[in-house]
């Protein structure tokens, strides 16, 4: 599979290392050239080395998205900080290009709920995180741990 993730920060790096380790053709997109090191970070060899693709642009510019190889792409993440670009490249690769998995991580969890329901694949950290200390909160209730 051909996955095309933007953003390289602490997430995007992350997911390309492990899509790259299970054998995928990974290829990133971020707009700063720094960012290129954390997706070395544990590797043996150079992210190139090693069969990965690393292009440094602008996502809203389709012609970064194309030599990223956007077109071949079998899956799409959106990874940057921003919810706003996550969105827009989210829906140009799902629209335009017709990539057939496209995700897209919000942090605004209404805004990741609208855009589900409009047929986008979301991943909010922000929800989890608020489930995550929902439960946490309910368990410590639960057992008398808060009086």
């Amino acid at each position: 599979m051909y996955v095309l993730i933007v953003g390289c920060g602490r997430v995007g790096s992350n997911v390309a290392r492990s899509m790259l380790a299970d054998g995928h053709t990974v290829s990133c997109l971020d707009q700063d050239p720094e960012s290129h090191a954390r997706l070395e970070v544990g590797l043996d060899t150079s992210w190139e080395e090693a069969g990965g693709h690393f292009t440094v642009g602008t996502a809203l510019e389709t012609q970064a998205l194309e030599e990223a190889g956007i077109a071949q792409a079998d899956a799409f993440v959106a990874a940057t900080n921003g919810d706003n670009t996550n969105i827009v490249i989210s829906q140009i690769a799902q629209r335009r290009y017709k990539v057939d998995t496209v995700i897209a991580r919000i942090l605004d969890p209404l805004r990741a709920e609208w855009y589900r329901e409009q047929g986008l694949r979301t991943i909010c950290p922000t929800r989890v995180a608020i489930e995550m200390l929902e439960d946490k909160l309910r368990d410590a209730a639960a057992t008398g741990g808060g009086e």
